[in-house]
């Protein structure tokens, strides 16, 4: 088995389908293996090897990675924020043991040399500075979600500090794509949106005007999480997790985005539970040290994006 081998676990969610067609790209359609605990219908994984492996299950876990051999594993498989609150104590067990058993694994199989592991905005809470929240500041997470993704940051980097594995992780924060559906996450409206657009030319948001959050175009997200684990391992200065960002904006502001391709658009506000999610997280993010440590520039900006995905998303609803 090539030593390029690649797992990725949770592949079926928004940033896996992309990732596992990304890294295919990069190693070849049978060096990386897609797993979730069920195959998605998306074409994108009939192209390869697919591990039907829940990443609780630590035996299937051993066999899948003595059948592979894969020598960097992404681990992407978690509850995300909204559906988190639903389900907090199942939310902790699948976020926080999956991700012991992956590190686990690399420790005592000898197979695992590389594991990304992504984290996000929702570790920060109310008390971080929401304006430039920097790399290093307050961190006081208010939802299951964050409070797994915080915990989370600290065992990889003891992971890293105690048996060497080269860990790597990014902050993620909101992420938009075209290619999959939303995943239950706080920032999910910024995708909803584009689809309501093209379908009926309104939007009712979850979220209230005026709340500012951090977000990132999946392109760019795509790049990063390459970026970051393509760096070399000195280069990684940070073992927790490194901030991230791409734009900021308000419902409002995306709205007037799409207003300038669909000019009879609008959008009403229906805040919901998740609201409360969003006042506790930073509205824009400082992510100095991934620009200095491994280059880190994104490619997209809000207007930008909604070209891009106005225009893919007319192909996917045959508008165009």
């Amino acid at each position: 088995m090539s030593k390029e081998t690649v797992l990725v676990i949770g592949s079926c969610g928004q940033l896996g389908t992309e990732l596992v067609e990304a890294l295919r790209s990069i190693y070849g359609d049978a060096f990386v293996i897609a797993s979730d605990v069920q195959k998605s219908s998306n074409p994108v994984f009939d192209a390869g090897p697919f591990e039907s492996l829940d990443i609780l299950d630590q035996e299937g876990l051993s066999i899948v990675l003595q059948k592979y051999k894969p020598s960097h594993v992404y681990h992407l498989a978690a509850l995300l924020s909204a559906t988190s609150e639903k389900n907090p104590d199942f939310a902790w067990k699948l976020n926080m043991d999956g991700l012991f058993n992956i590190l686990n694994a690399a420790r005592d199989s000898g197979i695992i040399k590389k594991v990304y592991w992504p984290s996000s905005i929702a570790a920060f809470g109310p008390n971080t500075e929401r304006f430039g929240t920097p790399q290093y500041g307050t961190m006081d997470p208010s939802t299951i979600y964050g409070i797994s993704k915080l915990a989370g940051e600290l065992y990889v980097q003891y992971y890293f500090n105690r048996w060497g594995i080269d860990t790597r992780s990014l902050r993620y924060p909101g992420l938009i794509g075209y290619k999959s559906a939303p995943g239950g996450g706080t920032t999910d409206y910024a995708v909803s949106i584009y689809h309501d657009a093209l379908k009926s030319g309104e939007h009712t948001c979850f979220l209230a005007e005026g709340t500012t959050l951090p977000m990132l175009y999946m392109p760019d997200a795509l790049k990063a999480t390459l970026e970051i684990m393509h760096a070399p391992a000195e280069n990684i200065k940070i073992r927790t997790s490194y901030n991230l960002a791409g734009m900021s904006f308000a419902p409002e502001e995306i709205a007037a985005s799409i207003a300038k391709h669909i000019p009879a658009f609008s959008i009403h506000y229906e805040p919901d539970y998740r609201q409360a999610i969003a006042n506790s997280w930073p509205a824009v993010i400082d992510d100095s040290r991934a620009q200095s440590d491994w280059g880190w520039k994104p490619d997209y900006d809000l207007d930008k994006m909604t070209a891009d995905m106005l225009l893919n998303l007319r192909k996917h609803y045959k508008l165009a």
